[in-house]
């Protein structure tokens, strides 16, 4: 799908993606699905509700026949209009309470209760001719002519199946009395409302998959949007590579400060260089005050011998003390007898004899 910029959605969406699409009410779900569990249950709640109603329907119609002997019938009875409306309410209010429920359940299970105003918010956009022209052709309307020409190919199908299999019982209806041809023409319009839905069911179903695919294929992205949302929410990279370097720049210039501190500096002999001091007062054992790798450690060695402080070179215990130690901490136990050897040849040396005190 051609996207602006001449780009491409080719990218999954984001969580960021998703979350503001939730926020905006931009959700899939199949009206389909709903249309066919209310519809089932509505019918079903009709056919459970069958007796109650036909009972109130047949007391409310006594009601009314008995005061037509009155010159004013409905006047007669102030309570009449009430007592109609109150008939009224009975038989519907169930059957519309049963609609509602399942509405919202047909939906909320879809888009998991996401409950938002925003899609109620006036757009302009709307009101743009060519969108409107654009989506009267779209593949999305051309799917949904296709499921109304297979909804209703399959309720006629059914349809006359179902008189089909029970035309010579419809013919006798005739000589039935009227309360049996009702009783039969409602179990025909129930099976035929069972067997629609289950047909409905099916279709729902691919409607589903479908809404699925089509929602996931509208969030993808481009690469170029999944780059600024990166920058929007971790940051610019430039920006972030910037700090680091100076944060970088400002551990270096506090680690330099402190080799004049050190007691020596072990090399390696160009490559690695590694300050310590060892202070028994406060602490158990000598403590990396800098550490580096090339030209850092040529730094540190520089600024050793400016100082004062012992260098000397140790290829296999320098390369050691660069990999396990870390700045600022204490020495790993492992190098303990190589490091006091070396404090101690310094102390013998008269180099900062100071050291031990």
């Amino acid at each position: 799908m051609a996207e602006s910029n001449g780009q491409e959605k080719t990218e999954k969406p984001t969580t960021k993606r998703r979350n503001d699409a939730r926020k905006e009410g931009n959700l899939f779900q199949s009206k389909d699905a709903v249309t066919v569990l209310m519809l089932f249950g509505v019918f079903y709640m009709m056919k459970i509700m069958l007796p109650y109603i036909y009972k109130t329907v047949v007391e409310c119609m006594v009601q009314i026949y008995s005061s037509i002997g009155y010159d004013d019938p409905l006047g007669s009875s102030p309570n009449m209009y009430v007592f109609m409306v109150v008939s009224l309410l009975k038989c519907s209010l169930p059957l519309l309470l049963t609609s509602v429920v399942l509405g919202i359940i047909g939906h909320g299970t879809q888009t998991r209760f996401n409950v938002t105003f925003k899609p109620l918010r006036p757009k302009f956009s709307k009101l743009n001719p060519i969108n409107g022209l654009k989506k009267m052709f779209g593949i999305k309307k051309l799917v949904d002519l296709a499921k109304n020409l297979i909804k209703i190919s399959l309720l006629l199908a059914l349809l006359y199946n179902l008189l089909k299999e029970d035309v010579v019982q419809t013919a006798r209806m005739i000589d039935m009395n009227v309360y049996t041809s009702a009783a039969h023409t409602l179990q025909l319009v129930f099976d035929l409302v069972v067997r629609v839905s289950l047909a409905f069911a099916v279709v729902a179903f691919f409607d589903f998959l479908y809404q699925r695919w089509d929602y996931e294929n509208n969030l993808k992205m481009t690469k170029q949007e999944v780059k600024d949302e990166y920058k929007m929410t971790e940051g610019n990279p430039e920006i972030k590579g910037r700090i680091r370097r100076i944060q970088r720049q400002m551990a270096l210039s506090r680690m330099m400060s402190k080799v004049p501190q050190a007691d020596v500096i072990i090399r390696n002999p160009t490559h690695f260089a590694v300050a310590l001091k060892y202070d028994p007062e406060k602490n158990g054992a000598p403590v990396v005050l800098a550490k580096g790798q090339d030209q850092i450690a040529f730094r540190i060695i520089r600024i050793g011998e400016e100082n004062g402080v012992f260098v000397i070179e140790n290829r296999p215990l320098a390369r050691a003390l660069y990999a396990a130690c870390e700045v600022e901490r204490e020495i790993p136990p492992e190098f303990y007898g190589a490091v006091a050897e070396i404090l101690v040849y310094i102390y013998k040396a008269g180099h900062r004899e100071d050291m031990f005190r």
